[in-house]
């Protein structure tokens, strides 16, 4: 029994966010995105953000999902 609810707790701790959604609908009757994009303010070395705009534009690639997709990879290594 023990192990069902510690898999409970985890899973629950792992999926925060849509439980906050869950409790949001239960409250207002209203159902909002479980995700949204949030805006990051950060500064970087000039040279280095001009390099890597040039290359995206070059590869037609969007910068924000490289970034997101390189901090994912960060988080997963870590």
């Amino acid at each position: 029994m023990a192990s069902v609810v510690e898999k409970a707790k985890k899973i629950i701790n792992e999926n925060q966010d849509l439980f906050s959604t869950l409790e949001e609908l239960d409250r207002t009757g209203k159902l909002r995105k479980a995700k949204y994009k949030e805006r990051a303010t950060f500064t970087v070395d000039e040279d280095l953000m001009n390099r890597f705009r040039s290359y995206c534009r070059k590869n037609s690639m969007n910068m924000s999902k490289v970034v997101e997709d390189t901090i994912k990879k960060f988080l997963k290594e870590k």
